[in-house]
């Protein structure tokens, strides 16, 4: 699959760093990070060890359906949308819609963190 590069940065920094990049004055490199939380703790909620196991479930079950994956984990389907929407937000799933059905994807499987103080406020 993919790997997903992660940083840590507070929602400050993030903010200058967009607004950099939108005036032309920063340009990303390819190997810094896709995903920004503002703290280990928010990272650490999303990519838990409840949320990595349903990651890979849906790998290796390959689920049709959040009622097919509701039936897998034991979770409520309520449970699971709201999860999957988050792992959606943060490119980690994507959420094909089928007829009248979701169909859940994983789109990163490995993750590299990075983050140092420089990101962090005084």
């Amino acid at each position: 699959m993919k790997t997903v590069y992660v940083g840590i940065m507070t929602k400050e920094a993030y903010k200058q760093r967009t607004i950099a990049i939108a005036r032309g004055e920063y340009n990303p490199k390819k190997n810094e990070p896709k995903i920004w939380f503002e703290s280990l703790k928010s990272m650490a909620q999303v990519l838990s060890n409840e949320n990595r196991q349903l990651l890979k479930t849906i790998l290796d079950k390959k689920p049709a359906s959040l009622t097919e994956l509701e039936t897998l984990t034991g979770r409520k389907k309520s449970n699971l949308s709201r999860t999957l929407k988050t792992l959606e937000r943060y490119g980690i799933v994507e959420l094909n819609r089928e007829k009248n059905k979701i169909v859940p994807e994983v789109k990163a499987t490995d993750f590299r963190v990075e983050f140092g103080l420089g990101g962090m406020a005084a």
